[in-house]
């Protein structure tokens, strides 16, 4: 036999730790129906355990004092009438006497018979019920003579302690006559007591998964009440960066979601209202900017025709053109052409910014191609070619020569002698364009491009020196040049050489209709799974 023993949670306790430690919750619905769970848990457990507590406690003390009555009474009605030193055969008949009690428990009696020697009776009701099963430390409790005092008046008490035997919990009490002689004790199993509580647990268990299923089925509506306007709101808040600036969130209730929507709604119409705005004032500036190179390019026209016979008289000898003047009119002819070309490029930047730019696509040899711009542009000295011809594409040649004008001479310009023009073709794995690429390198010799102007290379009107705003060149080229490598579904990259000098690499598709093809069903393709999700 072995005592009852009442064990903590540890074990249990630190393994609910480790499991929630490795718990990771992505979903707000799902962290609140967990919390809900949680809470609901320790409720339903705490009321259960203390239910249980208190009815265990209740079965268990009540059991134990009709037992302990019963068994004191026998003691002195049956054991009592004893004689001081019993037989054998008297202390048997008696402890069988005694177990056919009300309470039906096992009786041990222990006494000294006329020859001094301990003698037992046992009821036998438990086949072996004898001194070796009651614990040590209760047989020294009942056999010890305490000191009689006003407040204990008695030698010999009535002792009791619960112990459980495979898996059965039983009551064992002993206590010795007052006047001495007969020591008894009592074996009392709690079988039916421990069945009755076992049943009241699984009562109390199925009791708290109902109360957790309800608990979790009331999270999930409560979190599905508040998480729908938090949805709706995302929702909502996904369109309004998509650029669907009229998306607004219908609005009922006086809550604090109900505030969120208001607070939402406005801040999208003032959005709304900027945007118009900008917007409004951005095609102000680029109609302005238009009408501005169109009313200037009649001007222009006839300054043009005008400058043009100044720099014929310029390059006659003994023109009329008197010689102090000739340095004036030689910076009026030059600066006629930059604004020539300054309003061009405005109007080309113009056409881009409203979307107007469209490409006229032809089959071209990108070697001929370049050779065309070089020669074009007298620089066959100062460039040096390694393109081998039969590289083919399906470009715009108009708006790929200005990219190359605009490449090549920023080279010859800022750059060093020799300018390096490569060719050679990527596949379509390597490049991610639908029939492969072409990809254009202009390198020169000069001492590169500090790394604090590489970000803003292309931007518009930027000059990597302050100093010099009237340096030659308006700072649309190389801008120019990139919004139509954009058009074509290209891109350009600037970058510095470890040798030394500036790279610039230029990337087209091989076929621009196709990828434009390729880019709109990659386009389908999301939008689909997009409404699917």
């Amino acid at each position: 036999m072995t005592q009852e023993h009442q064990g903590g949670g540890r074990g249990w306790s630190a393994a609910r730790k480790g499991v929630w430690s490795r718990l990771r919750f992505t979903s707000l619905r799902l962290r609140l129906v967990v919390v809900f769970g949680l809470v609901a848990l320790t409720a339903a457990v705490s009321a259960s355990g203390i239910a249980y507590w208190l009815n265990r406690e209740s079965v268990l003390t009540r059991t134990q004092d009709a037992v302990l009555r019963a068994f004191e009474q026998e003691m002195q009605n049956r054991a009592g009438a004893l004689p001081e030193h019993p037989t054998q055969d008297e202390l048997q008949r008696t402890a069988g006497q005694m177990a056919n009690s009300s309470q039906r428990f096992t009786v041990l009696l222990v006494a000294e018979n006329p020859e001094g020697q301990t003698v037992y009776g046992s009821s036998g009701g438990l086949n072996g019920f004898s001194l070796g099963d009651v614990p040590e430390s209760l047989r020294e409790a009942v056999t010890e003579r305490q000191k009689v005092t006003s407040n204990n008046k008695y030698p010999h008490h009535l002792y009791w302690q619960r112990i459980v035997e495979d898996d059965t919990p039983y009551l064992v009490a002993g206590t010795k006559l007052i006047g001495g002689g007969t020591t008894g004790y009592m074996l009392k199993s709690l079988g039916p007591e421990a069945k009755d509580l076992g049943s009241l647990a699984w009562s109390l268990g199925i009791a708290t998964g109902l109360a957790l299923i309800g608990s979790a089925l009331l999270a999930h509506a409560a979190a599905t009440t508040v998480l729908k306007p938090v949805q709706r709101l995302g929702t909502a808040a996904r369109r309004l960066g998509e650029g669907k600036l009229d998306t607004r969130l219908r609005v009922s209730g006086t809550d604090e979601l109900a505030d969120l929507s208001r607070t939402f709604n406005k801040a999208a119409e003032a959005l709304e209202k900027r945007v118009a705005d900008m917007a409004a004032r951005d095609e102000a500036s680029r109609r302005f900017v238009a009408d501005m190179s169109h009313e200037l390019r009649t001007p222009l026209t006839a300054i043009t025709a005008v400058t043009e016979v100044l720099e014929e008289e310029l390059e006659f000898e003994g023109g009329g053109i008197d010689p102090m003047i000739q340095p004036a009119v030689r910076l009026v002819v030059s600066e006629t052409r930059r604004l020539n070309d300054l309003v061009e490029n405005l109007m080309e930047v113009t056409r881009f910014d409203a979307g107007t730019a469209r490409l006229v696509l032809d089959d071209v040899d990108v070697a001929d191609q370049i050779t065309a711009c070089i020669d074009a542009r007298a620089w066959l000295d100062a460039v040096e070619l390694d393109a081998a011809r039969g590289i083919h594409a399906r470009i715009d040649p108009r708006r790929l020569d200005v990219i190359l004008a605009n490449l090549i001479g920023n080279a010859l310009k800022h750059g060093g002698s020799p300018v390096r023009v490569s060719v050679r073709e990527e596949p379509a794995e390597d490049s991610g364009m639908p029939g492969g690429s072409v990809v254009i390198q202009v390198r020169d010799h000069g001492p590169g491009i500090p790394e604090e102007v590489l970000p803003h290379v292309f931007d518009r009107f930027y000059k990597a020196s302050a100093s010099r705003p009237r340096s030659e060149g308006s700072g649309l080229g190389l801008s120019i040049a990139l919004e139509n490598a954009h058009i074509h579904g290209g891109e350009i990259t600037a970058a510095n050489s470890p040798e030394g000098g500036a790279v610039f690499t230029l990337r087209l598709p091989r076929d621009v209709s196709a990828a434009e093809d390729g880019e709109k069903a990659g386009d389908a393709g999301d939008e689909g799974a997009e409404g699917d999700a």
